[in-house]
């Protein structure tokens, strides 16, 4: 079994607007991207350690929708959407996000750009989300989710290092 790199994560904010992601994974970039772009794979490390996913609907094509739900700690659900603006397989994409419990989430969409490079063995991920105004990008680091994130990730990198 290939070692994994829990909790590696990097969270930078390069700009007023944007969070900057960076993280390692054991595993080969098309398992991380397959992982990362299969339906049922997503379904099994988007929450991490902060729920159940009860829902990943992916239409993989410029144009086409994502949407993520989970069942969160506490027994309350939790809604992502977006859509796919770019689509460069096995590593690059753009898509927006959308956050449901807001009262306006168009008024807070952010655009993130997710770039997976290899080298030996081990993909890169880098993860820029632009959220157009410093107040939604402070909003979404207050929100916790670096902690979410992290497991999220770890997550992701098993399911991705499993995968023939």
């Amino acid at each position: 079994m290939v070692a994994t790199t829990k909790g590696t994560a990097k969270v930078t904010l390069p700009t007023d607007t944007q969070i900057l992601i960076t993280r390692a994974f054991n595993a080969p970039r098309h398992l991380v991207w397959r992982a990362y772009t299969t339906p049922e794979l997503v379904k099994r490390w988007w929450a991490g350690e902060k729920g159940t996913v009860i829902s990943a609907e992916i239409d993989l094509r410029v144009g086409g929708r994502w949407r993520y739900v989970m069942a969160a700690e506490g027994g309350h659900e939790v809604g992502f959407h977006g859509e796919y603006r770019e689509i460069e397989a096995p590593g690059r994409l753009v898509n927006t996000e959308l956050f449901e419990g807001l009262p306006d989430p168009e008024a807070h969409v952010g655009v993130v750009t997710v770039t997976l490079t290899e080298r030996d063995g081990v993909t890169a991920m880098e993860m820029l989300c632009d959220y157009g105004d410093r107040e939604t990008r402070d909003a979404v680091v207050g929100s916790g989710m670096e902690s979410g994130l992290q497991g999220s990730l770890d997550h992701l990198e098993a399911v991705a290092a499993g995968l023939e």
